[in-house]
């Protein structure tokens, strides 16, 4: 007996959705996927990437986990990109954060959650080296959102320190890596200008000559 049989209702009205509209939708997604864009956004239920960005299936490579991390030790992370530069050669990352983030807002807090807070450092590291702006903030929800940007830039940053980006700029491939915020509140998207699509526009130390 199948369980959550309203799940595959909606799946069997979705799938009629998209065929009277185009009666071959599902056969040409079965030939190939060729996306331009990379994703890496937030688990959190409210921020589905696709209908954000107002792209359908197959145009829009994803990877989300909580608060959109990118540890430099992360594999999965370092996977997915890896599969995205090199073998789908897409053009543009995204990193994309939201107000309202319980990863951010739980990194803010001292009270202990599990295996998370692990996880979490990556955030506190954000905050810590940007304590002095951050505590300069009075208003703590205008602090709590500074953060989310901040912690977007952060990985915005890591994403370009790693050798699978920059060994892409190295043979001549495009890639630019962008830093949005998505307001729940209103729908829109903002863009923070943290975008960087050279080895150039990063620090010296975190140049890396790939030999290639």
């Amino acid at each position: 007996m199948k369980k959550l049989n309203i799940l595959f209702q909606k799946n069997e009205d979705w799938i009629l959705s998209k065929t009277r509209k185009d009666s071959n939708y599902f056969h040409s997604m079965a030939q190939a996927q060729d996306p331009h864009y990379m994703w890496v956004g937030c688990s959190d239920a409210r921020v589905p990437a696709n209908e954000i960005v107002g792209l359908e299936a197959g145009e829009l490579f994803v990877h989300r986990n909580v608060a959109n991390l990118f540890p430099h030790t992360d594999f999965n992370c370092l996977s997915v990109l890896e599969y995205a530069v090199d073998l789908l050669k897409i053009q543009h990352v995204i990193v994309c954060g939201h107000y309202g983030c319980g990863g951010v807002k739980a990194a803010m807090e001292d009270h202990q959650l599990g295996l998370v807070d692990n996880w979490l450092r990556n955030i506190r590291d954000v905050y810590t080296r940007f304590a002095a702006e951050l505590e300069a903030i009075s208003d703590i929800q205008k602090r709590y959102d500074r953060l989310v940007e901040l912690n977007v830039e952060q990985q915005v940053l890591n994403i370009c320190h790693t050798t699978i980006v920059q060994s892409a700029w190295k043979r001549g491939q495009p890639i630019t890596v962008h830093g949005w915020v998505y307001n729940i509140a209103t729908g829109r998207l903002i863009d923070l200008r943290c975008c960087i699509s050279g080895a150039d526009q990063l620090a010296e130390i975190y140049r890396i000559n790939t030999g290639k």
